[in-house]
Parts: structure tokens; C-alpha cells; sequence
């Protein structure tokens, strides 16, 4: 039986809809989401390389002080500034997702905003004051 075209067309856009609110579709939900997500893995690795840098105290205190001598570079002075907007970031996006839960969902848009202006203050605070001791050496 041959199918007319207008029963095609109705085939076709039924078959192609996704349901709707399964994907965030680049909304600051999702990008919320992401950047909480990679902040707080960078956080991690930071912290178990910490914890087995400072672990060679008890091994070789010359070893340790080689490792450390080595963190006072430029390259690392740029790697504290970024792991300092990793904490902050996932610091003030966390206590907005605590907002969230317990106050009202219907502000998530604005207070993700409010997050990156936070964010961008407190950087604007930190970069250059940490930036000129680390280039200034």
C-alpha cells in the first residue's frame, strides 16, 4: 500500500524527537555541571600530589627539597593561580547547588551568574598580587 506524503512527514517527525528534558543542550545547567565536574578532578589530582610530594619528607629530605625547588618556577606560580580558580569556582558553584536543593530551583540561571561574577571578583583579587611575588623573584 503506498504511503501518501503527508503520512510520510508525520513518520518522520515522530520518529526523530527526542523526549524532551533529557539533554541540557548547552543551558548553564550543563555547563554548571561540566565545570563543577572538572574543577573538582583537578582539585584531586592536586591533592594526591601534595600528599605524595610532602610524603618525601620522610623518605630523602633532599629529595624534597629538590621537589620543592622545582615548584618555584613561573610555570608554577601560573599553575597556582589556576588551581586557586579551580577551588574558588568549585567552592562558590557548590554552595549555589546547596541553594538549589534547599531554596528554590526556578533561580539556578542567576545564581550561576552570580557564581561567575563572584568567581571573576575574586580572581581579579588574587591573579595580580600573586602574579607580580611570582614574576617579581
Amino acid at each position: 500500500m503506498p504511503q501518501t506524503a503527508g503520512t510520510l512527514d508525520s513518520q518522520q517527525k515522530t520518529t526523530s524527537r527526542r523526549p524532551a528534558g533529557t539533554l541540557y543542550r548547552g543551558n548553564t545547567g550543563m555547563w554548571s555541571w561540566v565545570l563543577h565536574r572538572i574543577t573538582g578532578v583537578a582539585i584531586f589530582f592536586f591533592l594526591l600530589v601534595h600528599i605524595l610530594d610532602t610524603a618525601l619528607v620522610r623518605l630523602s629530605p633532599e629529595a624534597y627539597n629538590a621537589v620543592i625547588s622545582q615548584y618555584q618556577t613561573p610555570i608554577m606560580g601560573l599553575g597556582e593561580v589556576a588551581l586557586v580558580g579551580a577551588i574558588v569556582f568549585h567552592a562558590f558553584n557548590g554552595l549555589r547547588i546547596i541553594l538549589i536543593d534547599f531554596w528554590n530551583a526556578k533561580y539556578q540561571r542567576v545564581l550561576f551568574y552570580v557564581v561567575i561574577g563572584l568567581w571573576v571578583v575574586t580572581m581579579l583579587g588574587f591573579a595580580p598580587r600573586h602574579l607580580i611575588n611570582v614574576f617579581s623573584h
